[in-house]
């Protein structure tokens, strides 16, 4: 990590030209994370951008805020930074090294205890003894685990997910963390791409090889299975449906978080996000320009103005603001979308 100098105004020319791989609306703002550290702000509907203040430079990969002043972005290299002056500045809250320091010493303390928590995730000893020897590992090597996903259900719970089963979570607004990860049926450490809380409170996380978790009333976690075995890479609820999505087109949509039915769509693209609307129709976003819009329960595809990769959107009015491989993107939404790819 290193300083960066903001800038103060960035045209829409040079926004185009940045990796943003997430966008969010608070309030009236958006904001946008990606490449070098940068984090853009709005507040004129995508107009215009100007940098924010931040003291890190790793490429940022998640930005969700609490109220209109919280907010949280994670990225590479373990990186969690906050703002609570609404996304002006932001200061580093963790990194890699305090992750893998903080899983240690709490894989420690589960080994120690197994006896009591015998069966907890599913994981065996063999296989706490197997992560704590990872995390040695990890821990010499440096801070390098990618940080891929949070989710914050108010100002003191969050939680961060990432590369190789990172799983991690706060009590008290990321004053001290906790290593979750090894409290998921996950030994063999797939990458977690995603997080999602329902409306009700449920948890859900998804990543690689079909990884699919839900955690219990009672705080234990177990695994959901769809049928497929590619990557998720992301959660998105609907009005009364929870959806996953990601590898070569695949959706998938469950009513009762439980059974899930997959969705035929006419794309074979990779979808990385989607948006939903009031209805709980969706927006589906991804690899090579894909957007596809969902309108009476049928999808249909929305012309955009590149071919690059979509990683993240909001809706502003009838319009999307987009951020990918080329930046920033506006796309106006359609009332009769094309059944065809555009």
């Amino acid at each position: 990590m290193r300083d960066t100098t903001p800038l103060e105004v960035i045209d829409v020319a040079m926004a185009r030209q940045l990796l943003l791989l997430d966008i969010t609306a608070v309030g009236n703002r958006l904001v946008a994370v990606g490449e070098q550290g940068v984090i853009l702000i709005s507040d004129d509907q995508g107009e215009s951008w100007r940098q924010a203040k931040v003291p890190s430079s790793v490429l940022l990969t998640a930005v969700q805020f609490v109220d209109e002043k919280v907010g949280w972005a994670v990225g590479h290299d373990g990186v969690a930074l906050q703002t609570v002056d609404g996304g002006e500045s932001w200061q580093v809250k963790l990194d890699g090294n305090q992750i893998n320091q903080t899983r240690i010493h709490d894989l420690n303390s589960t080994i120690q205890q197994w006896d009591e928590n015998r069966g907890n995730g599913d994981l065996s000893l063999e296989d706490l003894e197997y992560a704590l020897e990872d995390a040695q590992y990890a821990l010499e090597d440096g801070a390098s685990v990618p940080l891929l996903d949070l989710w914050f259900t108010d100002r003191n719970t969050g939680y961060l997910a990432g590369a190789y089963g990172m799983f991690l979570q706060t009590r008290d607004g990321g004053k001290s963390w906790q290593s979750a990860d090894h409290l998921l049926p996950n030994p063999d450490r797939f990458h977690l791409n995603a997080i999602h809380v329902t409306r009700n409170g449920e948890l859900y996380l998804a990543g690689e090889a079909g990884s699919l978790f839900k955690r219990d009333g009672s705080g234990n976690w177990y695994q959901l299975d769809t049928g497929y075995e590619g990557s998720f890479f992301a959660l998105q609820e609907g009005k009364d449906q929870l959806n996953v999505m990601g590898l070569r087109g695949h959706l998938f949509t469950s009513r009762d978080g439980e059974q899930w039915t997959q969705e035929r769509l006419p794309t074979t693209s990779s979808i990385n996000a989607g948006l939903s609307d009031a209805q709980g129709e969706l927006i589906l976003i991804g690899q090579g320009g894909l957007l596809l819009q969902q309108q009476n329960g049928t999808f249909g595809s929305l012309k955009a103005p590149t071919r690059t990769s979509f990683s993240s959107g909001v809706r502003v009015g009838q319009q999307l603001i987009l951020v990918g491989e080329a930046g920033i993107t506006r796309v106006q939404l359609s009332n009769n979308p094309q059944g065809e790819r555009s």
